[in-house]
This record gives structure tokens, sequence and C-alpha cells, in this order.
């Protein structure tokens, strides 16, 4: 049975979807919470978020833009970045560098290295 992404009705992951980093940014500086866990984000344009936190395992990133996102204190086990835009991005020291390619090159879901 695969994974598929979901569409939440959180208010935070719908202000992704609409492209309002601004925003999510600001309600989430003020310890509103989110659920971006198995989340459909193909095509977002997410650059300047701030992901420290976040938990977006499982979740669909394919042709995002995820450019000069800090995604070293955020969780991206078993997430898809196939054709996103990573240039700038920083990724967990968990990742290796192979598993971020491939993701990006053949949508690959992200393994953490034990």
């Amino acid at each position: 049975m695969a994974l598929k992404p979901l569409n939440h009705d959180d208010p935070l992951y719908q202000l992704l979807r609409d492209g309002n980093v601004k925003e999510f940014n600001r309600r989430k500086s003020e310890m509103e919470t989110c659920q971006l866990i198995s989340c459909d984000l193909r095509y977002v344009d997410m650059r300047g978020i701030d992901a420290t936190g976040i938990d977006f395992s499982n979740s669909y990133f394919r042709s995002a833009d995820l450019r000069g996102i800090d995604f070293s204190k955020a969780w991206l086990e078993g997430a898809s970045l196939n054709s996103a835009r990573i240039s700038g991005a920083y990724f967990p020291a968990e990742l290796a560098p192979e598993e971020i390619i491939l993701s990006v090159t053949h949508g690959t879901r992200l393994r953490y290295r034990k």
C-alpha cells in the first residue's frame, strides 16, 4: 500500500499552499502548532520558511521551490524531493548527499543514516 500525500485542513498548511510564507512564519513564531506530516507540497514556493522543528516526514515536495531553506533542524524522513529546487538549502547532517540527489532526480524517499 503506497503512502499518498494528504491535503490537510491545518491553517498553517493552507498558508504554505497559498504562498503566504511570511504569515506562516509569524504564526509559527507565536507558537501556533502545525501538522505537516504526509503533506502535498508540490509546486509550493517555500523560500523563506522557518523550518526549525517542523516534521515534514513522508511529505511530497515535487517541483517545490526550497532554495535557501534551513532544514537542519527539521525532520524529512520519507519525504520526496522529486524535481525540487534545492540550491542553497541546508539539510540535516543525518541525510547523505547521495540520498538528497537520488530524491531530487528520481523521487526516492529520503532515508536517514543510522
